[in-house]
C-alpha cells in the first residue's frame, strides 16, 4: 500500500491536556482518523485493521477500548436483519 504523509500543527497545550507522550502523537493520530473513517462507515473494520497495521481483532479491541460501537444499528434494525436473513436461508418451495 502507498501511503501519503502529512503534517499538522496542534497547539502544545492541547498535547499536555491529552496527556500523550510525544513519541505517540503519530501513531495516535493515524488511529483517530481511522477509527473516525470506520465510524462514518468510509472504511470496513478490516481495512481499518490493514491501515493500523493489526489484525481485525486488534481492531475490535481498539473499539473496544476507546468505548465505540462494532454496529451502530438499533436493536429494532438488527431485528429485521435477522428476519430477512432466516427468510433468505429458506428453501425455495416450487
Amino acid at each position: 500500500m502507498s501511503a501519503l504523509k502529512i503534517q499538522i500543527e496542534l497547539p502544545r497545550d492541547l498535547m499536555a491536556a491529552l496527556n500523550i507522550p510525544e513519541s505517540d502523537l503519530g501513531r495516535r493520530a493515524k488511529e483517530w482518523v481511522v477509527l473516525e473513517l470506520f465510524q462514518e462507515g468510509e472504511i470496513s473494520a478490516g481495512k481499518a485493521a490493514e491501515i493500523l497495521g493489526i489484525k481485525k481483532v486488534g481492531f475490535l479491541d481498539l473499539l473496544d477500548r476507546r468505548r465505540l460501537p462494532y454496529l451502530d444499528a438499533s436493536p429494532e434494525e438488527l431485528v429485521g436483519d435477522l428476519a430477512a436473513a432466516r427468510a433468505a436461508a429458506r428453501p425455495v418451495q416450487g
